[in-house]
């Protein structure tokens, strides 16, 4: 079968575009935040880049975006960054001011809009706010979307589970999310990643939009706070086996 982006709207216009790559065995994931100023959260690798515009003008114009946004540097986060920005010759980048002066300076083809924490953009009817999480899941520069005002979190690589899913689930969402990281081992275990998950969960989100796996519209604090649980074990029995913090 011919890879195609699914678009679902998982809370009031707010929007999944989801490629499920066979090959791969796993899910890349984007949010379209329609507003009077359009956002779409992670960019995509460059090679998906014509099947996530065509899914994206299902909703508006490409020409309509005016922000571009990402959790961190990384292919599947922003590789198509300049593809997006000469779509749509209005729109501009924005990623955390670490994040800009660091990397995104140099690459993007328009400077970029630097937010610090909790800086909120006025989207014109949706609100969504800048979280610095260095680190967590992974990436110095790492960060995450809030929109207030339907409580949907953009959580990029929390979460992330191997296979196709449904585009909005209420199933448990944490014991996939464990048995990613026993296979990839992609979050950096520090004494701040499970502080870091808990202060999420107490934004009391309604929505979490994955960004490799399914939209969750369960108990997302307690989601949050389970699964810095479990990284909390695997951080305690890591300081273990060496032998205790030095």
């Amino acid at each position: 079968m011919p890879m195609e982006t699914r678009v679902t709207e998982i809370a009031p216009d707010i929007y999944r575009l989801s490629t499920y790559v066979e090959e791969a065995d796993f899910l890349f994931n984007q949010f379209l935040v329609d507003a009077e100023e359009p956002l779409l959260f992670h960019c995509g690798l460059r090679s998906l880049f014509p099947l996530v515009t065509r899914a994206v003008a299902r909703v508006t114009p490409v020409e309509n975006l005016r922000w571009i946004t990402f959790g961190h540097v990384e292919a599947d986060e922003c590789g198509s960054l300049n593809s997006w920005l000469a779509a749509a010759p209005q729109a501009r980048a924005a990623h955390g001011a670490m994040g800009c002066l660091v990397s995104v300076n140099d690459l993007a083809d328009r400077p970029p809009v630097p937010l610090s924490d909790g800086e909120v953009i006025d989207l014109g009817g949706k609100r969504v706010r800048r979280l610095e999480t260095p680190h967590v899941p992974h990436g110095w520069d790492a960060g995450l979307l809030f929109e207030e005002t339907t409580r949907t979190l953009f959580c990029g690589d929390l979460f992330t589970r191997i296979g196709d899913a449904p585009a909005l689930t209420e199933q448990e969402i944490v014991g996939p999310a464990v048995a990613a990281e026993d296979v990839f081992g992609a979050t950096c275990l520090t004494a701040a990643t499970a502080p870091a998950m808990r202060r999420l969960a107490g934004l009391e989100p309604v929505t979490l939009g994955l960004m490799h796996g399914p939209s969750y519209n369960g108990d997302c604090p307690q989601a949050l706070r389970d699964l810095a649980g479990a990284y909390d074990e695997r951080f305690t029995a890591s300081v273990e086996r060496e032998g205790g913090l030095r």
